[in-house]
């Protein structure tokens, strides 16, 4: 299999976008609805992903009982959900919305129900329209990971790309 994600010999200029939260503050959601971040999905992560120090977020994870896939342990799709929705939020902080080209996931260790899950992302270059993006995921010791993503993000023009599917999610973060 291809590794699609190699990162560009010369990363675009990036800066931190002025609108962005500060370090330890929360990133709003971007829609209520969302599966990872939002607020009012039947069923969802919930996460509140906090803006960190120059291009990296943060987030924590309760590992409750409905999101068991092996018994007593997570399921590999939750968790990669939980990658996704980070992954997704780290390239708001040079001002990229985006939407997933390419996720992988290495899982390393089982994560067991009832633990707080932290994960932790950076962004580490664009190229035109790609931004590149890697996480881990940790049970507090962020030297000792339980599972580790690399992503390709595109950017994308909010408006113009979900117009055909719902005429108010083109709401922009951060």
């Amino acid at each position: 299999m291809e590794n699609a994600f190699d990162l560009p010999a010369v990363s675009d200029p990036m800066s931190r976008h002025p609108k962005i939260p500060g370090p330890g503050e929360p990133i709003r959601l971007h829609h209520s609805l969302c599966y990872g971040c939002g607020d009012d999905a039947p069923i969802g992560l919930r996460l509140k992903v906090i803006a960190g120090e120059g291009f990296t977020v943060s987030a924590q994870m309760v590992v409750e009982q409905w999101m068991q896939g092996g018994p007593g342990v997570i399921h590999g799709g939750v968790l990669t959900a939980a990658f996704d929705e980070i992954l997704g939020t780290a390239p708001l902080t040079i001002g990229a919305p985006v939407v997933t080209a390419h996720l992988e996931v290495d899982f390393a260790k089982p994560i067991p129900l009832g633990s707080t899950l932290h994960l932790d992302a950076e962004v580490l270059a664009k190229e035109r329209r790609k931004v590149f993006v890697r996480a881990s995921a940790h049970l507090g010791d962020p030297e000792n990971p339980v599972a580790t993503a690399h992503s390709i993000f595109v950017e994308i023009d909010l408006k113009k790309h979900f117009a055909a599917y719902r005429d108010d999610a083109a709401q922009s973060r951060p």
